[in-house]
C-alpha cells in the first residue's frame, strides 16, 4: 500500500466548468488506482465560487464513500485536502 500523496492543481482550469469537474474525476481515479492517503485540492482564493464547487463534488454521494474526510487548510484557504482509506480488496 502506498502512502502517497497527490495535487491537484485547479488554477490553469478556473474556469473552465468541464474540465475542472473532469480534473476532480480523474484525481480521485488516480488516488484509488494509487491508493493514495491523501489528495491535495488547490482551489486558489479567489470569490471561492472555484472552492465551492469542489466542496460540492465531494459532496456528490458516490465520491463522499470513496474518501474518509477532508479538511479545509487553515493557513491557506485556497486548499483542501481529501484522506483516504484504503481497504484490502478496494
Amino acid at each position: 500500500m502506498s502512502t502517497r500523496s497527490l495535487t491537484l492543481d485547479l488554477h490553469p482550469i478556473f474556469n473552465k466548468g468541464r474540465e475542472i469537474d473532469e480534473a476532480l474525476e480523474n484525481a480521485v481515479r488516480e488516488a484509488r488506482e494509487k491508493k493514495a492517503k491523501e489528495l491535495e485540492i488547490i482551489c486558489g482564493k479567489g470569490t471561492g465560487q472555484l472552492k465551492k464547487r469542489v466542496l460540492r463534488f465531494l459532496d456528490r454521494k458516490d465520491i463522499k464513500q470513496i474518501y474518509h474526510r477532508i479538511d479545509k487548510d487553515k493557513d491557506n484557504s485556497g486548499r483542501i485536502f481529501v484522506y483516504f482509506r484504503w481497504k484490502r480488496g478496494q
